[in-house]
């Protein structure tokens, strides 16, 4: 064959070879994983945990939860943090959100409601209290510290005082107060010895094993003890199964085994 004609077979032979299909097939594109992300108030954990663990095995969504003071998450958002849902442990850092229009006001809604209490050590010696006008709560600390959270930011401490303040108490143990970051701090500090004496939500007691409760706070001592959950502005789609399987029966059930008072009718 002469050269010239060997050179056009090769080349027809490379284009031929060139237009086939390869024979290896393409991977396929694997689905990205849905998931949320919620900021919750510090008491809410351990309920809250077995709540997304719920909604997840029901809807394929994870959850991932990010857990502090309320008046810490909603300063998080502002900032800038990626969150779909907030969960405050009271109004005003709700409100604090949605004046900030951080907050789908539309979303909002009046969830769970807690009691306020007293607690000691589990091997404390102290027995259980009446909290009223007449409690020397100073003497019953004795040398030790009251811890509870920042009564000028966190929820669980600006509750604190304004009951002390209404029962009159707050003038004689200003000065022993210890104050924590949240609320499952200021738990830490009692159950570890470190404080006689704290004041939590009733929740908290309720999970930790090393404290007991002196005494439950009065309600009119305080304003109610409101859970108060929304989406934010830039929530995902996926936030709005999440808030509705919050108000179901089933989270009904979980928070309620966990102590917290649900305020909503059921949805499903």
């Amino acid at each position: 064959m002469p050269k010239r004609s060997c050179l056009v077979a090769a080349l027809v032979a490379v284009i031929f070879f060139a237009a086939l299909p390869f024979s290896t097939p393409a991977r396929a594109q694997q689905p990205q994983e849905k998931s949320i992300t919620v900021f919750a108030a510090a008491s809410m954990k351990n309920a809250l945990d077995d709540v997304d663990a719920a909604f997840t095995k029901q809807s394929g969504t994870k959850v991932v939860a990010s857990y502090d003071a309320s008046s810490v998450l909603i300063k998080q958002i502002e900032q800038g943090a990626p969150a779909d849902v907030f969960v405050s442990a009271d109004q005003k850092w709700m409100d604090y959100g949605s004046q900030k229009k951080l907050i789908d006001e539309n979303t909002r809604v009046n969830l769970l409601g807690n009691k306020l209490v007293l607690i000691a050590a589990k091997d404390s010696k102290l027995d259980p209290v009446t909290i009223g006008p007449g409690l020397d709560l100073a003497k019953l600390a004795g040398d030790g510290r009251i811890t509870t959270g920042d009564v000028q930011a966190v929820p669980v401490g600006i509750y604190a005082k304004a009951a002390l303040e209404k029962l009159g108490l707050w003038a004689s143990v200003e000065r022993k107060t210890a104050m924590a970051a949240n609320v499952r701090a200021a738990l830490l500090l009692v159950a570890r010895g470190e404080a006689p004496l704290g004041i939590v939500y009733a929740t908290d007691a309720k999970v930790e094993s090393g404290v007991k409760i002196l005494g439950v706070f009065p309600d009119d001592s305080h304003d109610p003890i409101v859970y108060p959950v929304a989406a934010t502005k830039t929530a995902k789609p996926d936030a709005a199964p999440y808030l509705a399987f919050l108000r179901s029966s089933a989270a009904k059930s979980i928070f309620e085994s966990y102590g917290f008072a649900f305020l909503v009718k059921p949805t499903s």
